[in-house]
């Protein structure tokens, strides 16, 4: 017997004085309704209901169960509606981890829609690249670039994104203009490194469905993307980076992308998060809003 459904029979029963009033407004079958209170009268051991040929009434203890029914299904109807409304409205805490690239030029420039959309997330951005156990850092999810190592994460792909070949006006004007990869051998590179890319020092080009690299010699590595990006701007060498990320310095020319012929390899864009039976509404609603963006 369901315990809950019997008592929203009940209680219909009891305020319609009817046993046909009652399924009729339940959409039941009469019989449903009579059996339903017959077998919660046999479970309760209690008689609820007087029954006469005309209308039925409440015993003292069919008047006790029926408060603390209301009582009950009140309570039950509030949990309920409290957590469609944290789906619809999310709240509470969210500790996002993602690299400093997109953290400073693809979340930050759009953060005030994500803070209007969700006022109720409090939000917690950590910048950083490497490796992490989510559950015993604390970590709700993470944004994560490039191809993943097997992971017991889910993986949840945002989109790939287009990287382009740059060089401040400046250092082309000293070094020219390279036609080809194999002229980068004249030419200086900004290296980049992290805790996943151990060699800094090549780049790295698609030719029809060959992916190759050449190596490129540099003065300097560095492993922050804003970094790279301001030695690129004061002319310290060429560098590889996503065209969201130095799409406005593209666009008011200072920065070239050279080599566009021969593209980098596009990069997947994934967010991670640990295996849980239901999404909790706040990642969820971050995975949406960042996937909208990438």
């Amino acid at each position: 017997m369901d315990r809950i459904q019997a008592m929203q029979i009940f209680m219909r029963v009891a305020e319609a004085g009817s046993f046909v009033r009652a399924a009729e407004t339940l959409s039941l079958p009469s019989s449903t309704v009579t059996s339903t209170i017959k077998s919660l009268e046999k479970y309760l051991k209690v008689r609820l209901l007087n029954r006469t040929t005309r209308r039925v009434s409440l015993t003292p203890e069919g008047l006790q169960y029926l408060e603390q029914c209301r009582e009950i299904l009140s309570l039950i109807e509030h949990a309920e509606s409290s957590l469609t409304d944290s789906v619809m409205r999310p709240q509470g805490r969210l500790r996002v981890d993602m690299p400093s690239g997109i953290a400073h030029f693809i979340v930050m420039p759009n953060l005030k829609d994500f803070c209007q959309r969700y006022p109720d997330i409090y939000l917690m951005i950590g910048v950083n690249d490497r490796q992490i156990d989510l559950v015993q850092e604390g970590v709700d999810c993470v944004i994560r670039s490039g191809e993943l190592n097997n992971s017991t994460l889910v993986a949840r792909p945002l989109g790939r994104f287009r990287w382009a070949t740059c060089a401040s006006p400046d250092y082309l004007r000293e070094y020219g203009v390279p036609q080809s990869p194999e002229e980068l051998t004249q030419h200086k590179a900004i290296h980049y490194f992290s805790s996943q890319t151990k060699r800094a020092n090549e780049m790295h080009f698609v030719r029809g469905s060959e992916t190759f690299s050449v190596p490129v010699s540099g003065e300097v590595a560095v492993n922050e993307t804003g970094l790279y990006i301001k030695m690129c701007l004061e002319g310290f060498g060429l560098v590889q980076l996503t065209e969201h990320i130095v799409s406005e310095h593209l666009r008011e020319g200072r920065l070239i992308e050279v080599l566009a012929d021969w593209q980098p390899p596009s990069v997947p864009v994934t967010l991670l998060y640990p295996h849980q039976r239901f999404l909790s509404p706040a990642v969820r609603a971050f995975a949406d809003w960042i996937s909208e963006i990438i």
